[in-house]
């Protein structure tokens, strides 16, 4: 993978970006938010933990989404 500079990607490439960039904040939120709102009982392996595994790129809101909240 070469490393160009924001100048040198193309339009459509830009906006491939910008769209990525959005989801991935998206989830970041709904995640965090999430973590907040949920008792602590209802997460499997703690808050803190879930809050700082949700910052991994996409990998951590959709890990918590799919296996960090209980089903009550």
């Amino acid at each position: 993978m070469s490393n160009r500079r924001w100048s040198e990607l193309s339009p459509r490439e830009r906006v491939v970006v910008v769209a990525l960039a959005v989801v991935q904040l998206s989830l970041l939120a709904a995640a965090w938010a999430d973590i907040r709102r949920r008792p602590a009982e209802q997460i499997r392996g703690g808050k803190a933990r879930w809050a700082l595994m949700s910052l991994i790129n996409f990998a951590g809101p959709i890990a918590y989404f799919a296996a960090g909240r209980r089903r009550a």
